[in-house]
């Protein structure tokens, strides 16, 4: 089971909703054209089509299967004094001295343009449970690097 922020469920839900109502009943009007054409073994509009249908039938099912595992998680009833999914923490790397603030996310939210880092990363396992002041060393494929939790508060509370 996977936990979400109530904003990344109602956006998995409205891409859903998007693909079922509006995307796919345009492949399957793309689909009616190209058959219509005539000898579908020399049609490349309809064999694109089919591949798009399919490629499109994956996605849905993903996207169902998402939502079908994952629980919304209530932001009030984290606690605020160590790191769990959905803390904002900011920190201190202790290697260059350089301040950053990263929010917590389960795998499906992650976006470091956005901050956001999976608490399945290496950092994110790092970091998870503990507190301001403590310092972790975060095993990275690229580098292994020195960190300090200057302080966290809950995102959405």
């Amino acid at each position: 089971m996977e936990y979400l922020s109530q904003e990344r469920y109602d956006e998995i839900a409205a891409e859903l909703d998007n693909l079922i109502n509006v995307e796919f009943p345009k492949i399957k009007d793309a689909i009616s054209e190209a058959r219509a054409q005539g000898d579908l073994s020399e049609n490349y509009e309809y064999h694109a089509a089919r591949r798009a249908q399919s490629k499109m039938i994956g996605r849905i099912k993903f996207l169902q299967n998402v939502l079908k595992f994952s629980r919304v998680i209530d932001p009030g009833i984290l606690p605020g004094d160590k790191v769990t999914l959905l803390s904002k923490v900011c920190l201190t790397n202790l290697d260059t001295n350089q301040k950053m603030t990263y929010t917590i996310v389960s795998p499906h939210e992650m976006d470091l343009k956005s901050g956001k880092i999976s608490l399945k990363s290496p950092m994110g396992q790092a970091l998870l449970g503990k507190k301001p002041g403590d310092e972790v060393t975060v095993h990275a494929p690229a580098a292994t690097f020195r960190l300090r939790i200057d302080s966290i508060s809950i995102a959405g509370a």
